[in-house]
């Protein structure tokens, strides 16, 4: 069992999270379904790439459209282990094997996509 990931990630906060403005906007107007809809546009632009293409792609996507800090480094959010995301996060994240893409993940931050890259 794997105690420690790396993982890049594509956050989009919406009025119902738990702090909807980020780096990009001071106030998110975006409803959770309007989040949603872009992240599944992000997640079909990338779906046919694989390998350093995905992660090179992803990492792109993410530096300009995350809603998270991250993005100044491409959506990457470094090592971290059990406890220290919040848990759809957390259970997303480890589920995933590597150079692997998540669907849509909810959590309390807004909806994210994961790339598990070790």
């Amino acid at each position: 069992m794997t105690d420690q990931v790396q993982c890049l990630h594509l956050l989009v906060k919406h009025t119902g999270s738990r702090n909807p403005s980020s780096w990009k906007t001071p106030t998110i107007t975006r409803s959770k379904g309007e989040a949603i809809e872009q992240l599944k546009a992000f997640h079909a632009q990338l779906q046919p790439l694989s390998g350093n293409d995905l992660v090179k792609a992803f990492s792109e996507l993410a530096a300009k459209n995350s809603d998270c800090s991250s993005a100044k480094r491409g959506g990457d959010l470094g090592m971290f282990g059990r406890g220290m995301m919040q848990k759809p996060f957390e259970e997303a994240s480890f589920a995933l094997g590597v150079n692997e893409m998540s669907g849509v993940v909810d959590t309390d931050s807004g909806v994210h996509i994961i790339l598990r890259v070790q």
